[in-house]
């Protein structure tokens, strides 16, 4: 990570990039159930599928057979966003879609020179939003869905995005992997992405019957204090079985406790986002 480059991706535009090296912790329930409530409001927002199992299409009921373009085009043929971007079912949000290819993105991209910025100067294309006015292209909010990995994948997120949004399951092992996600993200901002910083850790799957989530939950606090989002995500089956559908949960179930928290999520983020613009 010697490298370091600045670039303005427009004030009236926010990046975040919802990572977190373990799997199974509601990265890609987090991405696309987000994104569908900032566009119930209004926002509009594109995901970008980094992960090479494509969870965050299929989440979004985009099958294998109808990815004409993938991410792998946009980071390793130069494809133009604005044309690989698909629209979903849900108005106002679009999605980059992942295909197997880009399990051979980690290899080719550690051959080139711009390895690290490619998704940057990828979204730098993007025309930027324009308040009362619809432009192609002209997202509010970009979600970058990470795969389980800390690779070049991740870290071209990383250096694309203004923030980092950190869903972490309560569990046991939760603040040992997440110091390790802290101190790469730490790393990305000093070499590569000066701008970069933690928007807030979700707790996810958090079981109000299990004495251990509580205590997961408040360790998490004593630790990172007000990065953590009040909002909590529970354990909820109705999350789980969205995917299958091809819905997000919002859309399959909106009244399930899962969906309401998303919903409560996505004011949070709105609220702490006015908060950063007026800062």
């Amino acid at each position: 990570m010697s490298e370091r480059r600045t670039a303005n991706l427009g004030c009236g535009r926010r990046v975040l990039a919802v990572a977190n090296q373990k799997g199974g912790v509601g990265k890609t329930t987090t991405t696309i159930n987000l994104g569908t409530a900032l566009a119930a409001v209004g926002e509009s927002v594109l995901i970008v599928d980094l992960d090479p199992q494509g969870n965050a299409s299929t989440g979004l009921g985009i099958a294998p057979s109808q990815r004409e373009y993938s991410t792998y085009d946009l980071l390793l043929r130069g494809a133009d966003i604005v044309r690989v971007a698909m629209q979903t079912r849900i108005p106002g949000l679009d999605i980059v879609t992942s295909t197997r290819d880009l399990i051979a993105a980690e290899i080719e991209l550690a051959q080139g020179r711009t390895r690290n910025f490619r998704l940057r100067d990828a979204l730098l294309a993007l025309p930027q939003p324009r308040d009362g006015e619809q432009v192609p292209g002209g997202y509010s909010y970009v979600l970058l869905d990470c795969p389980p990995a800390l690779g070049l994948l991740t870290v071209n997120a990383m250096a694309a995005a203004d923030a980092v949004l950190v869903p972490l399951q309560c569990e046991f092992f939760a603040l040992e992997g997440l110091s390790h996600l802290l101190s790469t993200i730490d790393d990305v901002k000093q070499a590569l992405n000066p701008r970069l910083s933690i928007h807030g850790i979700v707790l996810t799957m958090f079981d109000r019957r299990n004495s251990l989530s509580a205590q997961v939950a408040d360790d998490v606090r004593d630790y990172l204090g007000n990065k953590v989002y009040n909002t909590v995500i529970p354990r909820n089956i109705r999350l789980s079985e969205a995917p299958s559908h091809g819905k997000p949960a919002i859309i399959y179930d909106k009244n399930c406790r899962g969906s309401q928290a998303y919903i409560q999520l996505a004011v949070e983020i709105i609220n702490r986002e006015r908060h950063l613009t007026a800062a």
